[in-house]
């Protein structure tokens, strides 16, 4: 007998009613519901009979003339059918990346929909930035305990933000019922040959950076509630907010890298682990100095221990760390000049590992130094 979920009914009368909504947002679920309820009538069926008639009723209803609008940047079929169809321009590579958020381990439970929408795509679509490619796609998997209207419409207004933000379109996805578990696979291109990796530094290269370190960590300690410094203004605190939930992918900066920084990724699980990433796969040393690392205004309140820790193991900065040859170092300036808060933060040497100076001499980094997914709690 197929279940039903009696949770969340919806009247006719309360569909009818429902606020409209924006055309990206139209387009969003539009897009992503298309092929598994507007033209499936049997698999839409058993999803209304799972899930109760409202929810996916009202998706079909308001979105469904709006779906074709996600179909950009080359997509040449987009949701509707067994797999969507993207053309790549002659001299391009397409460049892929999947992310998996969890409830619980990723994200805090009973969460803001909005906000984590946001964050869902923004996370993934940084990879992107990382390789300094061009986004062309993504694809949304989502599993929900129950299918909720106000939520479902708050976590696609989140996600259509963050899509109108990076430029980039929904083009399909799936929906099951389970615990809550996002996946959003990003799909970008990038000129053929000029993807930016980690194995590419150099001994005498820069070791730079894209922004500000540890607003991500100390994003947290606002969002969980936790105790802050007495005194830290609220403007910090929105500030710090919206760095953890609605983090800004450095697209423009990770193209403007094509062809001229050695190596590169984004910082998602702190800048020791992620230097690490790219020692191991260049095969050099990274030497990191700590009165160089940039801090945001708003981690001025905590303690210089704190400040220290959080810009160097916290994560979820989502700012580029790349090396650049020193011949050139003259770009810098030209990338300020364009509003993008690039510096020095280091050098790559000869050797392996990372190294940290905070002015006494350069000291290794032994152990993990940042978030590790598969850490047991007793370590």
């Amino acid at each position: 007998m197929t279940e039903r979920n009696h949770d969340s009914p919806v009247t006719r009368e309360s569909r009818l009613s429902a606020p409209p909504l924006s055309p990206h947002l139209a387009a969003i679920w539009g897009a992503f519901l298309h092929e598994g309820v507007m033209l499936n009538k049997e698999r839409g069926t058993r999803l209304l009979e799972i899930w109760g008639n409202g929810c996916i009723e009202l998706i079909r209803t308001l979105f469904h003339p709006l779906a074709e609008a996600t179909w950009r940047n080359g997509v040449r079929l987009g949701p509707g059918d067994d797999c969507a169809i993207q053309s790549v321009p002659s001299g391009c590579e397409l460049v892929f990346s999947i992310d998996t958020l969890v409830e619980g381990v990723h994200f805090p439970k009973d969460c803001p929909a909005a906000e984590l929408g946001y964050r869902a795509l923004a996370v993934a679509v940084s990879d992107l930035a990382a390789m300094a490619a061009s986004p062309l796609g993504f694809t949304l998997a989502l599993s929900l305990p129950q299918a909720t209207p106000g939520w479902l419409q708050a976590f696609s207004s989140g996600l259509a933000d963050a899509a109108r933000d990076a430029g980039i379109n929904l083009i399909g996805g799936d929906t099951t019922r389970g615990p809550l578990n996002i996946g959003v696979t990003v799909i970008g291109q990038v000129p053929a040959g000029q993807a930016l990796t980690r194995s590419g530094a150099r001994p005498g290269d820069l070791l730079c950076v894209g922004g500000s370190l540890g607003d991500g960590a100390a994003g947290l300690e606002v969002v969980l509630g936790k105790p802050l410094p007495a005194g830290l203004p609220m403007a910090a605190q929105d500030y710090l907010h919206r760095r953890f939930w609605r983090p800004l992918p450095q697209l423009a900066l990770g193209q403007l890298l094509r062809g001229v920084a050695s190596a590169g990724l984004d910082i998602s699980d702190g800048l020791l682990a992620d230097a690490g990433h790219i020692a191991s796969a260049s095969g050099v040393r990274l030497l990191i100095n700590g009165p160089q690392l940039p801090m945001s205004d708003a981690l001025r309140s905590w303690s210089e221990r704190q400040q220290l820790d959080w810009m160097l193991r916290g994560g979820d900065d989502y700012v580029l760390l790349f090396t650049l040859p020193r011949a050139a170092r003259s770009q810098l300036e030209r990338w300020r000049a364009a509003g993008h808060a690039v510096c020095v933060i280091g050098e790559v040497q000869g050797g392996q590992g990372v190294q940290l100076d905070l002015g006494l001499g350069p000291k290794p980094i032994d152990g993990p130094g940042g978030y590790q997914h598969f850490r047991s709690t007793d370590d």
